[in-house]
């Protein structure tokens, strides 16, 4: 970035994160949300990596505030931080697949932290590696009835890939119509 703090490029892009946090307020499937996709933007378009933490982090918090917390948010914070990592790794190759795979990757990621916080708080699993893969098949059927979308785990996926295709598709024509927003 040019040594401005704030300039018209880091300005659109708070503001799609600010707008991405807020579609998680607006009704939807369980974990068909804009987080991960968050995370995956902040870390490839913000320059200032303590700001690609800061202002994802940031907006996910707020969104919790009003949504609510639960006893495993360390995970999915901790989660949230290794996807804007994952988003660095995108920064010089920003292109359909490797968006895609970045998606896939942290959809994974972030139901191996989650689920593993989940049977290490849980007492309905043994302390054992047995009970940890209870947990992760568990969690693949979780919400598995039909009335929240396909499962927990792959609304997830789906959200992923659906805000990160809306995210990074919605920035790049920005700066096809703007190209002053597309310098770093």
């Amino acid at each position: 970035m040019n040594g401005k703090l704030f300039n018209p490029r880091l300005i659109v892009i708070f503001s799609t994160i600010i707008a991405a946090a807020i579609f998680r307020l607006i009704p939807h499937w369980p974990n068909f949300t804009p987080i991960a996709a968050m995370a995956l933007f902040g870390g490839a378009y913000i320059g200032r990596k303590y700001i690609a933490f800061i202002i994802p982090l940031a907006a996910l918090l707020i969104s919790d505030l009003i949504i609510g917390f639960h006893s495993n948010m360390i995970a999915v914070y901790m989660s949230f931080i290794l996807i804007v990592a994952i988003g660095f790794f995108l920064r010089k190759n920003i292109k359909v697949t490797t968006v895609i795979t970045a998606s896939l990757g942290s959809s994974i990621l972030f139901f191996l932290i989650t689920n593993f916080a989940a049977w290490i708080a849980s007492p309905f699993y043994p302390a054992n590696f047995a009970g940890l893969m209870q947990s992760y098949v568990a969690g693949l059927a979780f919400f598995n009835d039909g009335s929240y979308g396909i499962s927990f785990f792959l609304n997830e996926v789906f959200g992923t890939l659906f805000y990160s295709g809306l995210l990074f598709g919605s920035f790049y024509f920005v700066t096809k119509k703007f190209p002053a927003l597309a310098k770093a």
